[in-house]
């Protein structure tokens, strides 16, 4: 080997060239750790309106340590994501001294249950939220298919001015629409949006037309559907019973 001069000389430039990046390395390293970088800004990207300023002067205190080359990215990220409304959360540098958050906060839709909310993906999150939301109520899994429906209820009756307040898929995917106005209505497990179309194209000259407080309306018919109309049980039941009984004369004895 030593009386082989080309692999001697490639050796030593294999030894100088690690030599050089080493050093490189440190002195890039020891000089992002100078003062000489520091992070003097970190700008929301997105327009907020539930995450407070509050909230974010917290995370910022906490989770962005360092200066504009060592302050953990990962670190901050994590830690936006913890925010109650927060959907999805992306941190990234930008020079020279700048961090840009880029922040998609929920928006709900409904509520499910006491404790949890719905966003518009069907995402269940927990947050503090006093707005008016409609229910939705199902099995563990069904949220996200009852915010989709949700969106084809709502949009089809408002076109006949009613509004869809709760919503409700059984086990055996019964659904059940209850209106505003206090109606039920029911729609089954089976076509259920055909159903429905059928109701709101009679419901003007129908339903729309009684002038009487309805509890439900019954849409598992094949041609037609039932109205509940608390008002005639009670007419019924207020109404005088005639007594049809029979009875023969009494025969004269003595």
């Amino acid at each position: 080997m030593w009386d082989k001069p080309d692999i001697l000389n490639g050796v030593a430039n294999a030894f100088f060239a690690a030599a050089f990046l080493l050093v490189a390395y440190a002195t890039v390293h020891y000089a992002m750790r100078l003062p000489g970088f520091p992070l003097r800004e970190v700008r929301i990207m997105n327009e907020l309106r539930h995450v407070t300023s509050e909230q974010i002067e917290v995370i910022v205190a906490r989770e962005l340590q360092g200066n504009f080359f060592t302050v953990d990215l990962e670190r901050a990220r994590s830690g936006f994501e913890k925010l109650p409304w927060a959907r999805s959360v992306n941190v990234r540098r930008q020079w020279p001294d700048r961090i840009e958050v880029a922040l998609e906060e929920h928006v709900p839709l409904g509520r499910w249950g006491s404790a949890a909310l719905v966003d518009t993906y069907g995402d269940l999150f927990a947050a503090a939220y006093d707005g008016r939301l409609p229910s939705f109520v199902g099995p563990p899994g069904s949220a996200k298919e009852i915010a989709i429906q949700y969106g084809y209820f709502q949009r089809s009756l408002g076109a006949i001015g009613l509004t869809p307040v709760q919503v409700q898929v059984s086990a055996r995917r019964a659904w059940q629409v209850r209106l505003a106005s206090g109606i039920t209505l029911e729609l089954g497990r089976e076509s259920i949006e055909a159903r429905l179309d059928r109701f709101i194209a009679v419901y003007p000259r129908t339903v729309g037309r009684l002038q009487r407080r309805l509890t439900y309306v019954d849409l598992r018919y094949p041609n037609g559907f039932a109205v509940g109309i608390p008002e005639l049980a009670h007419e019924q039941a207020d109404k005088p019973r005639i007594d049809k009984t029979t009875r023969k004369p009494a025969r004269a004895t003595g």
